[in-house]
């Protein structure tokens, strides 16, 4: 072997040069040395096994060999749906004893905390896409009860595209990139998505939350989630209801807006991951309510729709929410492979105290997810896999399987048995039970009549929006149906617009340039007459704060320092955090002389990655950021992007190059060091709506 030569040491790893230049680092003794998968402590890690310095390499090189077979191994299929995701660890905790309603174990003790396992995921893009994708959001919760696994397994929309689960590849097939050309990727604005949607105008309701702003959330951490499915929860008597599941954020639930989202898809893709990341981190520990609307079998029968259909939801206003517990979730990953890629979410995971209603998608969900995990993660015992595994006791006498890692002991495979009297056995009365329904008629192909009213609840959606959210929905089918080559597709949907309500079709034909060209479609069953549900607008209810949100403080060397630590801690004090913005990444220093190390450089944060500004430049900085393009597009974006935006004297000079009025509106405050109370004040209100009109027509 060459003789390395010592380097002098940049840090307490032992490093050695060797003879070509490269670094072989050395352990310490007493520490765990590299290795094989086998245990053999490896000598050389830098270089393979050859004839020579400069010979052919020996096949007899097991080490490199070993190293490159894993390598090309690595990957395993992802998913073909939520193939992009993030998770997080956590834990369950319920307010009280909900044994009235079930017996799921981890509904019934306040003082027990459940731990759980939940992973966010957009649906239609790669693993590699972009997080802010207009996109229908993975809301999946892995509940480790002592009664075994239980999945909820649902999205941040309540409703789904579909009626029959016998659809679901067209739909998939229909949203993905085109077979032919392999894109666009990540996205539904194309013409096959809305060709197959056009086509069934059961997914009009979907539509209206997906083209609004539900599909581009402002974080994991402000976005709601929902079981889509009716399931039941039943008692210990028996006695059973039906049930659907809500989860709501603490923070409020807030979105992007779409300028937003293309924006911060290019500056940052991983957006929504690197925020939950970092609160984590930082100890701002997201939370959740779960709370389930709960009705009986009369009660539903009584409805205007039919609950087993898994395009309706059941208004507020007709079934109040009951909270059940929190979900808090403290932890991030150790491996994100090995934990967020390799978890399986199976609806079919119950408890319980849990069951299943007739919903057809739900039912061939029953079936397909547990077939993707077979087919994903290799193998029946993927169960074993220590994310997948339950913190119950579990045993039974399924054997063998591909990546077997448990050892089972014993001759007996088999029950009943009288060889091992210890072995695992039924129990009647702990076990689960499913709910004893009873179930008649003609085995048949066919849709329920119930389930053909395909616009009253779409429509319900749209007249429950406030003007900026009506707005926005006219936007998103713009820009989808702008996106269609095929001026079929856009005169098929302008027609379901009109029967949701004649206004939407008749603003987005006007944005079309195609005003009169609806195709006439008749419903197969009237449209019903529906009044607005406050809770279905995220605006209407958004609590006014700046809880979880961020503060972009964009400045400069000479800072005052006063300021800077004064908005430190309104943001703390206000439970947000403040992110300073400079021209480099460079450390700078305040009036003070006091270093401060900004969060990001002006070219990596542009101010869209904040939900409120501050421009304040020390005065003799103003003249040179005020000739970076970069600082005036900062201002303009945000004045653009609704946001509130404080600013000091010196940087008016900037507002006026970007051609931000500073006397604009009530979203636009000078402040001073002494007080900014009013910049808090309105940065509560998230936006400043009414100045929408004014910067853009869409």
């Amino acid at each position: 072997m060459a003789k390395k030569k010592p380097t002098t040491p940049t840090s307490k790893i032992k490093t050695e040069i060797g003879q070509g230049g490269e670094p072989h680092q050395q352990v310490k003794k007493g520490e765990q040395p590299l290795t094989t998968n086998q245990g053999v402590v490896v000598s050389d890690d830098q270089n393979t096994l050859t004839v020579g310095p400069r010979g052919p390499q020996l096949l007899e090189d097991f080490v490199m060999r070993e190293k490159i077979t894993h390598f090309d191994h690595e990957r395993i299929p992802e998913r073909v749906v939520h193939a992009r995701g993030y998770a997080a660890h956590g834990y369950f905790q319920a307010y009280k004893s909900h044994s009235k309603l079930t017996k799921a174990a981890f509904l019934q003790d306040a003082n027990e905390k459940t731990p759980v396992f939940c992973r966010f995921s957009t649906v239609a893009g790669r693993a590699g896409s972009f997080d802010t994708a207009r996109d229908v959001r993975g809301f999946s919760v892995k509940f480790y009860t002592s009664q075994g696994n239980y999945d909820l397994v649902g999205n941040n929309i309540p409703v789904f595209f579909i009626q029959d689960a016998i659809k679901f590849p067209d739909l998939i097939h229909s949203v993905k990139p085109a077979p032919d050309r392999d894109f666009p990727q990540a996205q539904s604005a194309h013409d096959t998505f809305w060709d197959f949607v056009s086509l069934n105008s059961e997914s009009m309701h979907m539509l209206m939350w997906v083209m609004s702003d539900r599909a581009i959330p402002r974080s994991f951490r402000m976005m709601e989630g929902f079981g889509v499915h009716t399931f039941r929860m039943i008692n210990k008597s028996g006695e059973a209801k039906f049930v659907k599941f809500h989860w709501r954020p603490k923070l409020g639930t807030f979105s992007l807006i779409w300028d937003e989202a293309l924006t911060i898809s290019g500056a940052d893709p991983d957006f929504h991951r690197r925020d939950l990341w970092n609160a984590i981190q930082s100890g701002n520990f997201p939370e959740w309510e779960l709370s389930v609307q709960v009705f009986s079998e009369e009660q539903a029968n009584e409805f205007d729709f039919d609950v087993l259909d898994p395009t309706k939801l059941v208004p507020e206003e007709l079934v109040p929410l009951t909270p059940l517990g929190k979900m808090v979730l403290d932890r991030n990953v150790d491996n994100f492979f090995a934990e967020t890629e390799q978890v399986a979410f199976c609806p079919s995971h119950v408890v319980p105290g849990i069951d299943f209603s007739n919903d057809p998608l739900l039912q061939g969900r029953l079936f397909s997810y547990l077939d993707t995990q077979l087919s994903r993660l290799g193998s029946p015992n993927f169960h074993q896999i220590p994310i997948n595994k339950p913190k119950c006791p579990f045993a039974n006498f399924q054997r063998d399987g591909h990546m077997q890692t448990e050892v089972p002991t014993g001759r007996v495979a088999n029950e009943p048995n009288t060889l091992d009297e210890g072995s695992p056995r039924e129990d009647a009365m702990a076990g689960f039970q499913s709910y004893q329904a009873e179930e008649s008629g003609q085995k048949l192909r066919i849709r329920p009549e119930s389930f053909a009213d395909h616009y009253s609840q779409a429509r319900l959606f749209w007249i429950s929006m406030t003007e900026a959210e009506q707005r926005h929905i006219v936007g998103g089918f713009t820009f989808e149906l702008g996106k269609c080559e095929e001026e079929k597709i856009r005169t098929r949907m302008l027609g379901h617009l009109n029967n949701i309500d004649e206004s939407l079709g008749e603003q987005v034909a006007k944005k079309l340039g195609m005003t009169g060209q609806a195709d006439s479609i008749k419903p197969v069953v009237p449209v019903r007459e529906v009044k607005p549900s406050k809770p279905l607008s995220q605006y209407s209810v958004a609590p006014k704060s700046l809880q979880g949100k961020k503060i972009g403080l964009l400045t400069t060397n000479g800072v005052d320092s006063k300021l800077h630590e004064a908005l430190l801690k309104a943001a703390e004090d206000e439970g947000a955090t403040l992110a300073v913005i400079a021209l480099h990444k460079g450390a700078i220093k305040t009036s003070s002389g006091k270093e401060v190390k900004p969060d990001d450089f002006l070219a990596g944060a542009p101010s869209v990655m904040f939900d409120c500004v501050v421009v304040a430049p020390a005065e003799d900085q103003v003249e040179m950021l005020a000739s970076e393009a970069a600082a005036v597009n900062w201002v303009r974006d945000a004045f653009g992007h609704l946001k509130v935006m404080g600013f000091t004297e010196p940087a008016t000079a900037i507002f006026e190059k970007a051609s931000v009025d500073t006397d604009a509106d009530e979203g636009v405050l000078k402040i001073e060091a002494a007080d900014f109370s009013n910049f808090i004040k309105q940065a509560k209100e998230h936006r400043i709506w009414d100045r929408e009109t004014k910067v853009r027509t869409f």
